[in-house]
């Protein structure tokens, strides 16, 4: 029996239709949609937004994926969730295994793909890019995320806070994503460049509940969920239009 295809859907970053029409098209054609479990009782993100688009006939996968930083705990979770994927693939079933924002941009999915190849390396998996929060966010403020010649940079801010001072001194746009539990100190590092009336909070960009905050300078203390980002513009004045 001819083992079924792993497909990898981006769904983008909470609109329903930000999703691509091909991801449309596969994620109807499979028999089962994997996507990480919610909090507590709570639908996770990727499963609220993919819901109006899902079948009756389909059969739902939930798979556990620990917010945590010990490795030893995530590379458990990685291979518990491949071999429950693995039970349907070999099978011949295709599995959509649906992810908010872009597959291939600090995804879920890239563990869990790279984690199912280590254990079966006869898998055979695709990957349909979408929209991801920095260009959403971008959209939402109404600004270019960069134009002409413009350096790009985006960091992971939880992990990465310490660079941004270096990132400073060259790029034109900084990105810094999952600003939530570093926000205080980020927004020092920006008075003290006099660039806080050039950087944008986005939080959970394309939701029906999304916040926008511009001008940061006199919002030192925000309290943001863990999906919002900060755009700011370094050598230019991207203004919203």
């Amino acid at each position: 029996m001819q083992i079924g295809i792993l497909y990898g859907i981006s769904l983008g970053t909470g609109d329903p239709e930000l999703i691509t029409v091909k991801g449309l098209r596969l994620l109807q054609k499979v028999s089962v949609v994997a996507f990480p479990t919610g909090l507590g009782s709570k639908l996770g993100i990727a499963e609220q937004i993919a819901s109006p688009w899902l079948k009756a006939n389909q059969q739902k996968l939930a798979l556990h994926f620990p917010y945590v930083q010990d490795e030893a705990v995530l590379q458990q979770a990685w291979q518990e969730a491949a071999k429950r994927v693995w039970q349907h693939l070999k099978l011949g079933h295709d599995v959509a295994f649906v992810c908010e924002g872009d597959i291939s941009f600090y995804s879920t999915f890239t563990y869990l793909a790279q984690t199912l190849v280590e254990l079966h390396p006869e898998a055979v998996i695709e990957r349909v890019p979408g929209v991801c929060s920095p260009m959403a966010a971008a959209a939402e403020v109404g600004m270019p995320i960069t134009v002409r010649s413009d350096r790009l940079v985006v960091l992971p801010a939880l992990y990465t806070v310490q660079e941004l001072e270096a990132v400073l001194e060259w790029a034109d746009v900084v990105v810094l994503m999952k600003v939530s539990s570093v926000y205080d100190r980020v927004w020092q590092v920006l008075q003290q460049r006099d660039l806080l009336d050039r950087a944008w909070v986005v939080e959970r960009a394309t939701f029906p509940d999304r916040l926008i905050y511009t001008d940061l300078r006199d919002r030192p203390s925000l309290k943001l969920s863990y999906f919002s980002l900060l755009v700011v513009s370094v050598k230019q004045s991207l203004r919203s239009q």
